[in-house]
């Protein structure tokens, strides 16, 4: 190669997919899922729910500020992370269960992804027209047309873009006064300069990337061939009933035609650009919209249906040779789908569980270490602890601080009468205290290095108490 001459590119330029439109059973529950997934998350920050005074009466609401999340009358603090750990696992699981029963359904029908993405598309569908005039347009001069076209695609795709962002910054604080901030332009800054980011996210992946996010960016493609097996359930082509097409070799040459005519249906409904005649591939996200395709041209030719379907490679052998596939049931209840399932319950209770026997109250104690203990007048010894009472309830809550101890031991709180031991804390709030403990002149715990005593905390409303161990700090012999 001289010098003059341009190497070749090593990369292929992506060539844009425009998918046909098609109606079937598979579309049409595509349509039933984006609908259920996208109202839940739009509609969802405008549930209302009374949390009291102190906080917006929002069903589902991320408090950022204080670190909590509450979900209708669930209400999750930072010190119980292990509820959002148990959940993530329970995620993992459920998404490891439904790929090897099902392969990619997720990836088909509820990602997020491929639900904005279908959105995407139908926008530019109403537009633009179907796939032959969209092919059409985006082959033409950029002519009056074609800007006009365009610009009001864009102009509505950056609409579902900021709906996107606006309902999320929703979920952090009480959706109408925000809603009317946004409107009036006296909304945080932080609100506007993540509705924008997110709507520029959603447009990007959704309206321009589209399925190369799925190819490229997403790890799951790769991940989800340790997760499937030949008795996993996901979309393939019944060559051994397709072929030979009408037009290759074999036909030509005499030998009778297979179920498929090659009128290459599946591969224009295809939001992938994938052929799945060509077998199992990365890119294929299981939607199911090739089959309904398959479908309609075998109903029109007077064939079964099936060419195109769900069925598991197991069965390949046994279609082939005329016999009848195994039932449903018994490739999805194998022991690899029993010991996910499993698992997944074993969490899920493990957590309903811990949610049940959690109490309202919640205290934390810290010694106070310099000094560990200090010597009164009258020679009892004292120990100062800050205590931080959590309040979990949604209205204000008095609580009694006590100790118990082997030792003859007395309480007090900084700022309170000696005899008072009671904190008054606020719904939904902690509060920090110095509580100091003092022995009796003469004592054991006075003359005792060290003293095992156990705070309790109890809400004088509703009884409920809590408790946690420390140490008491003496003398010593």
């Amino acid at each position: 190669m001289s010098s003059s001459e341009t190497p070749p590119s090593l990369y292929e330029a992506r060539e844009p997919v425009f998918p046909r439109k098609v109606k079937g059973t598979f579309r049409s529950l595509k349509w039933l899922i984006m609908l259920a997934t996208l109202g839940v998350y739009y509609i969802t920050p405008w549930i209302r729910w009374d949390r009291g005074p102190a906080l917006p009466d929002q069903a589902v609401l991320i408090d950022l500020a204080n670190r909590r999340f509450f979900f209708f009358w669930i209400e999750i603090w930072p010190h119980e992370f292990y509820f959002i750990a148990g959940l993530l696992i329970m995620a993992g699981l459920g998404l490891f269960l439904f790929t090897s029963a099902l392969g990619r359904v997720w990836c088909g029908y509820t990602c997020p992804q491929t639900v904005w993405t279908d959105l995407f598309i139908a926008t530019e569908r109403w537009l633009e027209g179907d796939r032959n005039a969209r092919v059409r347009l985006w082959k033409s001069k950029w002519d009056l047309k074609k800007w006009r076209l365009r610009l009001s695609k864009w102009f509505i795709w950056v609409i579902i873009g900021l709906s996107t962002g606006g309902a999320w910054v929703f979920y952090f604080t009480d959706a109408p006064t925000l809603a009317v901030g946004l409107l009036n332009g006296t909304a945080h800054p932080a609100a506007y300069t993540t509705m924008a980011i997110l709507a520029l996210a959603t447009v990007f992946f959704g309206g321009i990337a589209r399925e190369q996010v799925c190819i490229y960016a997403c790890p799951w493609p790769r991940i989800q061939a340790a997760m499937m097996d030949e008795d996993t359930i996901t979309i393939g082509y019944r060559e051994w009933r397709g072929e030979p097409r009408k037009d290759s070799d074999a036909v030509q040459s005499g030998e009778p035609m297979g179920d498929c005519i090659d009128c290459m249906a599946c591969v224009n409904v295809c939001p992938m650009g994938i052929d799945i005649r060509d077998g199992q591939q990365m890119e294929c996200i299981t939607c199911g919209l090739c089959i309904d395709a398959c479908d309609d041209i075998m109903a029109k030719t007077g064939k079964p249906r099936g060419l195109v379907d769900y069925f598991a490679l197991k069965d390949e052998p046994v279609e082939r040779a005329g016999g009848a596939p195994l039932p449903v049931w018994k490739h999805v209840f194998r022991p690899r789908t029993i010991l996910y399932t499993v698992l997944w319950s074993l969490v899920g209770f493990g957590l309903l569980f811990a949610l049940f026997i959690r109490s309202e109250i919640d205290m934390t104690v810290a010694p106070v270490r310099n000094p560990q203990f200090v010597t009164l007048s009258d020679g009892s010894i004292r120990n100062a602890y800050d205590i931080r009472l959590r309040n979990m309830y949604g209205d204000m809550r008095e609580f009694e601080i006590t100790a118990t101890s082997d030792a003859v031991l007395r309480v007090e709180v900084e700022g309170e009468e000696a005899s008072d031991t009671i904190v008054t804390v606020a719904a939904d709030e902690t509060t920090l205290v110095r509580v100091y403990v003092m022995s009796g002149r003469g004592e054991a715990a006075s003359a005792a290095e060290r003293t095992d005593i156990r705070f309790w905390v109890e809400d004088l409303e509703s009884g409920d108490r809590s408790h946690q161990d420390t140490i008491f700090n003496g003398k010593g012999n």
